[in-house]
C-alpha cells in the first residue's frame, strides 16, 4: 500500500542534501547559535561577518552540529563549537577528498593563528578570545582569503 508524503516529513531536506546545499541558512543559523548560550557568542558573530565577507560567494549553515561556510564550490570551513575559552575555525578544502590531502595547502600564517594541522588539508585555527580575538582578526581574514583559493 502506497502512502502520500506528509508536508514537512522531510523530503526537502533530502532534497537540499542531495543538492549539495545544507537545509539550513541565514537566520537560522542565528537561531542555533542562540540555542547554544555559547561564552564566545559576540566573536562567534563576528567570525561569521568575518568569513562572510572574504568573498561574495560564500554561504553560512548548519553542517556537522555547527556553523559551517561554504563557496560556490564546496564547504571549507566549521566554528568549533566545543572550545568554550577560544574561537576555533576547522579549514578544510571541501567534503570529498581532493588533491590537496597529497600535497597539503600553502598558505601562510605569520600570526601563528594555526593551532595544528590535523592533516595536509585540514587545519584547527585558534582565534583567542576578547583582547586576543580582536588582535587576530586580520590574521584571519588573510588566512582565509588564502584557504579559499584551494576549495
Amino acid at each position: 500500500m502506497a502512502t502520500a508524503k506528509k508536508k514537512g516529513s522531510g523530503a526537502s531536506r533530502r532534497a537540499a542534501s542531495r543538492a549539495g546545499e545544507p537545509a539550513t541558512a541565514g537566520s537560522d543559523v542565528d537561531a542555533f547559535l542562540a540555542s547554544k548560550s555559547h561564552p564566545l557568542a559576540a566573536e562567534i558573530s563576528e567570525v561569521r561577518a568575518l568569513v562572510l565577507g572574504v568573498d561574495p560567494t560564500i554561504r553560512e549553515a548548519i553542517k556537522w552540529s555547527s556553523v559551517s561556510f561554504r563557496n560556490e564550490r564546496d564547504f571549507f570551513a566549521t566554528v568549533h563549537l566545543r572550545a568554550r575559552d577560544t574561537v576555533q575555525i576547522v579549514l578544510f578544502t571541501g567534503v570529498k577528498r581532493k588533491a590537496t590531502a597529497e600535497t597539503g595547502v600553502p598558505v601562510e600564517d605569520p600570526a601563528g593563528i594555526i593551532e595544528r594541522w590535523l592533516a595536509k588539508d585540514r587545519c584547527l585555527v585558534s582565534l583567542g578570545a576578547g583582547r586576543d580575538f580582536r588582535a587576530n582578526r586580520a590574521a584571519f581574514v588573510a588566512l582565509a582569503k588564502a584557504w579559499v583559493r584551494h576549495v
